[in-house]
């Protein structure tokens, strides 16, 4: 398997592990749609959360919540209301995302909640 994606489902494992610590629960993990993929999609009370995960090595430039393009939220966004459709939602969603960078011997997670719309 690649680098990068044993990396990038490294990345979605940590951050699984992260939300299931701080009261979240999980519903989807790669939801797709058509050619869209959600990273997971979690619950936190009311709220349906639709979350994008970004790693990136620490020697990489930029900041990996920097890596989501515009053509990347609208497939998100494609995807959130055909999930939503399907499991009859019709409360409050958000949409997230955790950012994951890699450093040699460790990781440093964050967590943008409204990261966009």
């Amino acid at each position: 398997m690649a680098k990068h994606i044993t990396q990038g489902k490294l990345g979605e494992q940590i951050s699984v592990d992260y939300l299931l610590k701080n009261a979240y629960t999980i519903e989807a993990r790669n939801y797709r749609y058509k050619r869209a993929e959600i990273d997971i999609v979690a619950k936190k009370g009311d709220l349906l959360i639709f979350i994008e995960v970004k790693s990136l090595r620490r020697n990489t430039h930029g900041h990996p919540e920097q890596k989501i393009t515009q053509n990347k939220i609208r497939l998100i966004s494609r995807a959130a209301c055909a999930y939503q459709y399907q499991h009859k939602w019709r409360q409050e969603v958000r949409f997230d995302s955790i950012s994951v960078n890699f450093y040699p011997q460790a990781f440093k997670i964050e967590h943008f909640e409204d990261a966009f719309s």
